[in-house]
């Protein structure tokens, strides 16, 4: 008997972990639990923060856009952006039409090489007459007399780089010197369309010749410019000069018959040439253009050749 506290207090000690075990147990159906169960709470926390998730994340935006006056301003904003588009899209089309230079590159490796055996070789071409469809001239790489701007682009690209390879054959290569070579060369180009252009605008002639058409022609003449420094760097100086002088006579020959169609067109038309001040002009124009295209070529090319 005198054990008795001891193994009561005893069994109170055991027995209290026990009762706070059951204590903080939640009691289910079947009786109670060793373990809490924490999968109805966790699912119901989850639940809880997916209803509050999107209803908080939601709110501002269901604000904004409930809100009409956003409304009208996200459209007022889209309309003043298309009309700034429309804006820029008809001013860059005056001065740069964009539709006019997708004609002038739509060509192809058949047409490319044809074009460069005509300018080469102009002597045995009968037909000088654009093809024209429903009155528009076809796509150049269905007719070989139409202009392009594929060829003259290309000529000056590898006119440039021709022009290194000569400065660099004489140890005179420098960036600033190749700089002022291509920049030489764009200067000139833009000057004698712009002479022409003022001719035309002088002598008063109705033609359809374009802006774009000068570009076109003038530029042909990188091709017999590349062929002679081509032919001096590898043949020495007496090759530049008969291949240089041939292209010469190429491009006077081929710039003499393209344009007689275009600035003596009424002359052409009636199938022969009209006497009178207005024609002459005309036709000292179209040699005066045609007898340039030799000058320039020696110019730009002379001292590439030493």
């Amino acid at each position: 008997m005198e054990h008795t506290p001891t193994q009561s207090g005893f069994r109170q000690r055991k027995l209290q972990p026990n009762m706070r075990l059951r204590n903080t147990s939640v009691d289910g159906p079947g009786g109670s639990q060793l373990f809490e169960d924490m999968s109805g709470a966790v699912a119901g926390s989850q639940s809880g923060h997916q209803q509050a998730g999107p209803q908080a994340a939601g709110f501002p935006g269901q604000s904004i856009l409930s809100d009409p006056m956003s409304n009208l301003a996200m459209a007022y904003g889209s309309s003043l952006a298309s009309q700034g588009r429309e804006m820029v899209d008809k001013n860059l089309d005056r001065f740069i039409p964009i539709s006019k230079l997708k004609y002038y590159f739509a060509v192809d490796t058949l047409y490319v090489g044809k074009k460069l055996g005509l300018l080469v070789f102009p002597y045995m071409h009968e037909n000088w007459e654009v093809s024209y469809q429903q009155d528009t001239p076809v796509a150049p790489r269905f007719d070989v007399n139409a202009p392009d701007l594929y060829i003259p682009a290309m000529g000056f690209i590898t006119y440039v780089l021709v022009a290194g390879l000569a400065l660099g054959t004489q140890n005179r290569f420098s960036p600033e010197l190749l700089g002022v070579q291509a920049s030489s060369a764009l200067v000139w180009l833009i000057m004698e369309v712009l002479a022409v252009l003022l001719s035309l605008y002088l002598v008063t002639v109705n033609t359809d010749l374009t802006t774009i058409d000068l570009l076109a022609f003038s530029g042909y003449k990188y091709v017999g410019m590349i062929i002679g420094v081509v032919a001096g760097l590898l043949f020495g100086r007496p090759a530049y000069y008969l291949s240089l002088l041939w292209c010469c006579v190429a491009i006077f020959v081929f710039m003499i018959r393209t344009l007689r169609l275009k600035l003596l067109s009424e002359a052409a038309a009636e199938g022969r040439l009209v006497r009178g001040a207005r024609n002459q002009l005309r036709m000292y124009l179209t040699m005066s253009i045609a007898a340039a295209q030799p000058i320039f070529m020696y110019w730009l090319t002379y001292h590439l050749i030493r």
